[in-house]
């Protein structure tokens, strides 16, 4: 059970506890954000590689396909109720992804009960794309506002466009990922909800 694969996905979870210890220093160390940035990328990039790895080693078990998501949903929660505190991201969107993954959770509990296993779909991959890559965005800007100097300059150009507060490109930005997470978030949900309404039905 506990193969390459879930021993990443339960990495990714350990990097969430050290993502939300960092970050809460932030405004106290100059290094807070930078390192609340780095620790954020390499959990999304295991949110990649367990897949991956599972899928090209033929190591796809039950196990995997539970705590991945539940993974996934540890750390954008994290990750939306800061920047929401940190006034980046409106309360209420908070408020449905939470409320989404607390549904998608409870109903895979109830397949389970009836002996089957639901994967994450299509469209919740791309939601947890859009999700990671508006959060991943948010910290960019947040250290680059804060701690400029911690940012490489090859990254400069990058930084400078997800300055949230700006006009033009780093607006758009800013929109597209923002409202891309809220409608796929809202559509995947929805998607679960119809292929679980067998189970909910009995």
């Amino acid at each position: 059970m506990l193969n390459l694969p879930n021993t990443i996905t339960l990495t990714r979870i350990a990097l969430v506890v050290v993502f939300t210890a960092v970050i809460s220093l932030a405004a106290q160390h100059p290094w807070g954000y930078p390192a609340a940035l780095i620790v954020f990328v390499l959990a999304a990039c295991t949110d990649w590689l367990d897949g991956y790895l599972a899928r090209r080693l033929n190591q796809v078990t039950t196990f995997g396909k539970l705590i991945d998501p539940l993974a996934d949903k540890i750390a954008v929660s994290a990750a939306f109720i800061y920047l929401t505190a940190a006034g980046l991201c409106p309360f209420w969107v908070t408020i449905i992804i939470i409320s989404r993954e607390f549904l998608v959770t409870g109903l895979r509990q109830i397949a389970q009960d009836h002996g089957v296993i639901i994967p994450a779909g299509t469209s919740g991959k791309w939601k947890t794309a859009f999700q990671l890559a508006f959060c991943i965005g948010c910290l960019l800007a947040l250290t680059w506002v804060h701690t400029p100097e911690y940012i490489p300059s090859i990254l400069s150009p990058v930084a400078s466009l997800c300055h949230w507060q700006g006009d033009g490109i780093a607006n758009f930005l800013y929109q597209f990922t923002l409202w891309g997470a809220v409608i796929l978030t809202v559509y995947s949900g929805a998607v679960y909800c119809v292929g679980a309404r067998r189970f909910l039905k009995s």
